[in-house]
């Protein structure tokens, strides 16, 4: 699983928005890790927020 798809399967896990915090809690990823594939998501539509500052997979 590349890291892309462990950031998409903790957020829907969570089951609700969540911010990059929250995503390296429940990954164990390093925060850098987390915030240049969350940016990566965000510019492919594959996450959005319906929150400020938390996130969701867009197509739940």
């Amino acid at each position: 699983m590349n890291e892309k798809e462990i950031v998409l399967n903790a957020m829907r896990k969570a089951g609700e928005p969540v911010n990059a915090g929250k995503i390296v809690e429940l990954t164990g990823l390093d925060r850098k890790i987390v915030d240049k594939v969350m940016a990566e998501l965000k510019k492919e539509g594959l996450i959005v927020s319906p929150v400020r500052c938390k996130w969701e997979p867009a197509n739940k």
